[in-house]
């Protein structure tokens, strides 16, 4: 089986911590195809950099050539599932709900420790959307942009583990979840440290993409995901759609 794993943001280099972290946890004969998105912001942070990768991440999906069986959207409570949901006929898993979800199975309740504070209330609204924000104990920050997460490595370990130390003690959290893709492969040292399962997930989503795989499931088309309507889409800003259905310049249909 082959699952995309796609970058929210356009650093290569988090891109291939992603796929590294991916192929860890996939199981023999799946393939991982790492995905950068061709525009967008370096790190993504906010409201308007999570709508704009919603769109990239469409973009980069629907113009890769190659089958796949399942795609994982390796961005913490970020937009856009929704859409890929509509556009592609293959399971499509969101690393913040695959995270939470597996926490679920492990303790009674989890916290979730992320970047900035001001992507807090991203993540507690993709997991109250999901239907899974009761049993969260906290959604806590690290105080540190997505960015510094590769350029100050040790720091970043000390400033996340002290945030799961304190959701442990002090929010009564069972289990922690790594609240960016940008922490892949920080999951042991933060388990040694406080003693509680640690769930990454991008980890996280592989097994279920893979579970879904196996299963022979994917996406309900009946209703809210049903494939969208055929129509002109003015102004889509891939070149790989140029040529598609009736087009000019970067218009397209779907």
């Amino acid at each position: 089986m082959r699952i995309l794993a796609v970058n929210v943001n356009t650093t290569e280099s988090i891109t291939e911590a992603i796929a590294a972290q991916a192929r860890s946890a996939a199981s023999d004969g799946t393939e991982i195809v790492g995905l950068t998105p061709r525009f967008g912001a370096e790190s993504v942070e906010g409201n308007f950099e999570s709508y704009l990768a919603a769109i990239a991440v469409m973009d980069r999906v629907r113009s890769y050539p190659e089958p796949f069986d399942a795609v994982i959207q390796a961005g913490y409570g970020e937009h856009g599932r929704e859409g890929l949901q509509e556009l592609l006929d293959v399971p499509v898993v969101d690393i913040t709900e695959a995270a939470a979800s597996t926490a679920m199975f492990l303790g009674h309740t989890y916290s979730v420790v992320t970047t900035l504070d001001r992507t807090v209330p991203l993540i507690e609204d993709r997991l109250k959307l999901a239907g899974l924000y009761d049993r969260c104990a906290s959604v806590r920050a690290s105080g540190l942009a997505v960015l510094e997460l590769e350029e100050d490595p040790a720091a970043a370990v000390e400033s996340i583990v002290s945030q799961a130390e304190r959701a442990v003690a002090e929010d009564r959290a069972e289990v922690i979840c790594l609240g960016c893709g940008g922490m892949a492969g920080l999951d042991e040292q933060i388990r040694e440290r406080t003693g509680v399962p640690v769930v990454d997930g991008v980890s996280a989503a592989v097994a279920v993409a893979e579970s879904l795989i196996r299963l022979g499931l994917s996406t309900s088309k009946v209703r809210t995901y049903a494939t969208p309507r055929p129509k002109h889409i003015a102004g889509w800003p891939s070149a790989a759609f140029a040529d598609a259905g009736r087009t000019t310049g970067h218009d397209a249909r779907i």
